[in-house]
């Protein structure tokens, strides 16, 4: 096999570039994995599938063959949006490595505000020594948004700490353990039953703005909000408002609609926000380069495109 052989693009950006080529070219050494502009004119022609991490669609543009590209991030809407006027076929990554991650931070931060650790450092702040009344897991429902990979990782974690579990999907779902519902009654049962509401859901044209005014009615006083999905998932407005008035006790937010979160941004200062960097569910690069290796290799042997986003539905 010569060096040029099997020279598959790399389409992001140079920051992007220096982890991500390294890791996979060593889960697929049969390949040739280069950044896009390594492509001379023939290859750019030839190319029928690239690796991306949130590329430019300026830069797929140069690729007139592509049939199919394999993200390597598990959130694609942008990458949706961006390829609307093409029939691409768009490959996310569901990696179990990423839910099991995923399902860790959920815990870790549902037990943060379950043993009001926000309080503790107001508290704190004040020179206050005050404990607070301890409440069991089992009196306390997490609400899951989303019951996909991600939601049943979290699930099973939060059932075997002891907290009571329900969980809302687009369509029905049965998950053990796990109070599910779906539809608009079914948010608005879910909402007024929780005590933690985590949002795991994908970015769609359903879901952008499905948190906003009325469903922060609707959800049961004082409870806390935690965003891993996000942030146009939240009416950024409507939560200010809600933790201004007391309906929502605190959010734990890592997604923001603006990212980086500027620094003139109200969240940084508010006593009920806890603000993350995007850090809840950061992609593994060995297992997701496993995972990319193993769909090429069967689309080599095969021909066949992996499982590729619905369209319609946005993942």
């Amino acid at each position: 096999m010569s060096d040029r052989a099997y020279r598959i693009p790399f389409v992001s950006t140079p920051a992007n570039e220096a982890g991500w080529i390294p890791a996979l070219q060593a889960a697929m050494p049969g390949e040739r994995i280069v950044p896009l502009r390594e492509l001379d004119a023939a290859e750019l022609a030839a190319c029928e599938v690239a690796i991306v991490a949130n590329p430019s669609p300026e830069d797929l543009r140069r690729l007139p063959n592509l049939r199919w590209v394999h993200s390597v991030w598990a959130g694609v809407e942008r990458l949706v949006a961006d390829l609307a006027d093409t029939d691409l076929r768009i490959v996310r990554l569901v990696d179990p490595q990423l839910a099991e991650t995923m399902a860790e931070a959920v815990l870790a931060w549902t037990l943060y505000l379950h043993r009001d650790m926000p309080r503790y450092a107001r508290q704190q702040q004040s020179r206050q020594w005050q404990p607070l009344e301890y409440v069991k897991p089992r009196d306390k429902t997490v609400g899951l948004l989303g019951l996909g990979a991600l939601g049943e990782a979290a699930a099973r974690r939060l059932l075997a700490s002891g907290f009571r579990v329900e969980g809302w999907s687009r369509s029905p779902k049965s998950l053990a353990g796990v109070t599910t519902h779906a539809g608009a009654q079914g948010l608005a049962t879910l909402l007024a039953n929780t005590d933690i509401l985590v949002c795991l859901l994908p970015l769609t044209a359903e879901t952008r703005g499905l948190l906003d005014d009325a469903a922060f009615a609707q959800l049961r006083l004082g409870a806390s909000l935690v965003n891993f999905a996000r942030g146009a998932i939240v009416e950024d407005e409507a939560l200010r408002r809600a933790l201004d008035a007391g309906r929502v006790g605190h959010a734990v937010l890592d997604v923001f609609p603006v990212e980086p979160l500027p620094a003139d941004s109200w969240h940084w200062t508010h006593p009920g926000v806890t603000v993350l960097p995007h850090i809840s569910g950061p992609t593994d690069r060995v297992t997701a380069s496993a995972i990319v290796a193993a769909n090429l290799r069967s689309f080599r042997e095969r021909g066949v495109i992996p499982p590729h986003v619905d369209r319609a539905r946005g993942y």
